[in-house]
């Protein structure tokens, strides 16, 4: 299959205090698009990585859109999207959620607009659902996303040395509501009911959880994209059902609480990472 990637690693962000930077996310997208160069054969000049500065929203939905384009006039049938950063919660305008939040992905000019963020400068759950329904029949993508997707649970994580989360609250008090949801809500969003083509997620963690960033290995990296890596160069044919218990296996031997997701069909679940099924 002719194939192409988009991975973003987001640590430094333009109006936010130092305090709130990460460090393991620009190791997060080096490491995925070197696996899939090293094992699964995408060529290097088809692997588009896009640190800090380099993704503002601007620019990862006009690379994203632009390898949706690709796929629709048949030119690529694997898509693969990384995405390490902070997550959060804006307004929702659409009015498909019950708790009236769209989960949304922090790019490097993430700001605020009197209680929420700005939605120009932050990517929604509804936005990439939206370019995804434009996939044709018999492309695979893959979604990565190694973002926190609701605000409950973090002060435990904040108190261990070496680990932050990967989660921002809204910007004022007022605005904060965070989710209840114990399920897989952000991915099912992405794939909704009544699409043609699904893509194949896989999350660090539940709705309800906290995603770390950690220190692993002398070095920083999100801790599950620390653990998929792994999982992936031990053994690559793996089904993903067993891909994801290997990375639970070892998320919870490393003594992390967030529980990874994966959001697919029978099919893709049985099928080996980067396979149709």
């Amino acid at each position: 299959m002719n194939k192409a990637a988009l991975c973003v690693g987001i640590n430094e962000f333009k109006y936010l205090p130092q305090s709130s930077w990460l460090q393991g996310c620009v190791n997060d997208a080096n490491d995925l698009a070197a696996l899939l160069e090293g094992r699964y054969g995408f060529p290097s000049s088809d692997i588009t990585v896009l640190h800090n500065a380099d993704a503002d929203k601007d620019a990862v939905m006009a690379e994203l859109s632009r390898l949706i384009d690709l796929a629709v006039s048949g030119t690529i049938e694997h898509l693969v999207f990384t995405f390490s950063s902070h997550g959060t919660q804006i307004p929702d305008t659409s009015g498909d959620e019950a708790d009236r939040l769209d989960e949304a992905f922090a790019c490097y000019g993430i700001n605020s607009t009197g209680d929420a963020w700005d939605p120009a400068t932050v990517i929604a759950d509804d936005e990439l659902h939206d370019l995804f329904t434009k996939l044709p029949d018999g492309v695979l993508m893959e979604v990565v996303l190694d973002t926190c997707h609701s605000g409950t649970g973090l002060k435990s994580l904040d108190l261990l040395p070496g680990r932050r989360p990967r989660f921002l609250p809204a910007p004022t008090a007022r605005a904060v509501a965070a989710s209840e949801y114990s399920d897989t809500r952000v991915l099912r969003d992405l794939v909704k009911a009544g699409d043609a083509t699904k893509p194949v997620l896989m999350a660090a963690c539940r709705a309800d959880q906290t995603a770390a960033d950690a220190y692993l290995d002398q070095r920083y990296n999100g801790a599950f994209t620390y653990n998929l890596v792994k999982a992936l160069e031990s053994d690559g044919t793996l089904p993903r059902v067993d891909i994801l218990k290997a990375v639970s296996k070892g998320l919870k031997a490393g003594g992390f609480d967030q529980v990874a997701q994966l959001e697919a069909s029978t099919a893709a679940r049985k099928a080996a990472w980067g396979t149709p099924g």
